[in-house]
């Protein structure tokens, strides 16, 4: 299982309605494994298989700040990951502002 949690740290607040796309890299390209937008939480649990390799979560930011009336500097934000392990959750916040953005592993 793979997870995400937005949290919009210039509100303080989760980060609803962020599209996100799941991606599985295979050889030098990336097949779309699942597509989701944050719930009104700010989460996501993408329904697919417990494969390993090495993965890309797209989190498409700049239509959140717009409908804030915030222009980003960052329109979107990528973050790759390798699963070794497919007996593991994996869960992939992310801490957003209009200027910046940080992850990390969670539990």
């Amino acid at each position: 299982m793979i997870s995400t949690h937005v949290l919009d740290l210039n509100l303080g607040s989760p980060a609803q309605g962020i599209a996100v796309r799941l991606e599985k890299q295979t050889g030098q390209n990336w097949a779309l494994i699942s597509e989701s937008q944050t719930n009104a939480d700010g989460r996501i649990v993408f329904a697919c298989p417990a494969e390993a390799g090495t993965f890309r979560l797209d989190f498409r930011i700049e239509s959140y700040f717009t409908k804030l009336k915030m222009t980003p500097f960052f329109t979107e934000a990528q973050v790759v990951f390798r699963i070794a392990d497919t007996g593991r959750k994996y869960h992939v916040p992310l801490l957003l502002s209009p200027f910046g953005y940080s992850t990390y592993r969670g539990s």
